[in-house]
């Protein structure tokens, strides 16, 4: 019997995001035991906040320094293709996340250096030589979910062949085995329904990441 093809899956993060990064890490799980092909698609939480004055200070820090690692990942794919991608999120998500490095200029060079990429590449984190090219990729996302979300977006196969995209899934602590795998399937579930939106509770605890 032939093998089934690969699940298209699109997937749009920023590198600051933990949410995000739990939400990618849960995928790769689901990866290890389904087979998935994931496109890693760049988004950003600075363009998507861009012009608000409402935000808190410590959060609007954290907008300003969070280009630096979305600039490098996209730079990155137009220099190198888009197979970069997700071996350099992950290198800088270890080190923003769970490392507590934060979008620093450490975190950035040492994933560079882990993905085998050229450290110059860190340069592009001050410059907007790609925003053109990133700005569009997040467009791309925002457009298969509307303005009212965040990071991540999910598009999945849905209705008739469609695909379906959402924000999220949100999880805490990080899912593995037979859990990941449960929700994939509810994911996949939800997305062959036409008519189905959201669902959403309040979060009462921070990003557990083992």
């Amino acid at each position: 019997m032939p093998a089934a093809d690969p699940t298209p899956v699109d997937f749009w993060f920023d590198p600051v995001c933990p949410w995000a990064w739990m939400t990618s890490r849960w995928l790769l799980e689901v990866a290890e035991h389904r087979a998935l092909d994931i496109r890693w698609h760049v988004m950003s939480l600075a363009v998507l906040n861009g012009g608000r004055d409402d935000l808190p200070e410590r959060y609007r820090r954290l907008l300003t320094e969070g280009w630096g690692p979305v600039r490098v990942v996209t730079a990155a794919a137009q220099k190198y293709g888009d197979d970069v991608t997700a071996p350099l999120y992950t290198a800088l998500g270890n080190r923003i996340h769970r490392q507590g490095l934060g979008p620093s200029r450490e975190a950035m060079a040492g994933a560079l250096e882990e993905a085998g990429l050229a450290p110059d590449l860190i340069d592009y984190a001050d410059q907007d030589t790609y925003d053109r090219e990133l700005r569009a990729s997040h467009q791309e996302g925002i457009d298969r979910v509307g303005q009212e979300v965040g990071t991540p977006v999910i598009a999945l196969p849905g209705p008739d062949g469609t695909a379906t995209a959402f924000f999220g899934p949100v999880i805490t602590p990080a899912l593995h085995g037979k859990a990941a795998l449960d929700l994939w399937d509810g994911l996949l579930l939800l997305a062959s329904s036409p008519g189905f939106y959201e669902l959403k509770r309040s979060r009462t605890q921070g990003p557990v990441f083992d």
